[in-house]
């Protein structure tokens, strides 16, 4: 019997929380939404990493974690429609968990929402940057098209110079073929002059 590491569930509860909100945020039929089974089959080869898991098996942990998604999702909607509020917070997730009878998973999903928080602070730090740079865009467009420039003028030079270099080298090719062929002439007609003189 293969028992769950529960070190393991931060990363679950990571991927069921970015799950929660892919689900709160979009609009059609709760039937067509699961959880990808690449994330699953990869989630379970990093848990169980000895174990071989039939596909109906791993057919039968997407369907639960759907199913455990949806229960946390429409709790935590019900909480945010009690609290009127429009959007489910971490809060309301939170809540449903309590609600729902997994309140020894709390401290674990607050370690991950503070990391989803990091993570997303990092992102937003990446792409401010190049706001803070205080160039206006069309500045660093030209400076990108410049370097663009000097890089096709700096190939351009060096295709020239292996042209010359293989023109070069192919003239003393040639000349060295001559050389060789005049000299080959030189030293037959001398064998011939000696044949003449016997």
């Amino acid at each position: 019997m293969v028992y769950f590491n529960y070190g393991d569930s931060r990363r679950l509860f990571n991927h069921w929380y970015i799950f929660l909100v892919t689900m709160a945020s979009s609009s059609g039929n709760d039937d067509d939404l699961t959880i990808p089974r690449a994330a699953i089959n990869k989630m379970i080869k990093e848990t169980l990493p000895n174990v071989r898991v039939a596909n109906d098996a791993r057919e039968l942990v997407v369907n639960c974690c759907t199913e455990f998604i949806h229960l946390i999702s429409s709790e935590a909607n019900e909480i945010c429609n009690k609290s009127d509020k429009k959007t489910i917070s971490p809060e309301h997730v939170i809540n449903a968990l309590e609600s729902l009878g997994f309140g020894s998973y709390i401290t674990e999903v607050k370690d991950v929402l503070q990391e989803c928080k990091t993570v997303a602070l990092k992102r937003r730090k990446a792409s401010s940057r190049l706001e803070n740079l205080g160039i206006p865009e069309e500045e660093l467009l030209r400076q990108q098209q410049e370097l663009f420039a000097k890089a096709r003028q700096q190939q351009a030079e060096l295709a020239q110079q292996e042209w010359l270099q293989m023109q070069q080298a192919a003239q003393q090719a040639q000349m060295a073929a001559a050389s060789a062929s005049a000299a080959q002439q030189t030293g037959s007609s001398q064998d011939e002059d000696e044949e003449d003189d016997m």
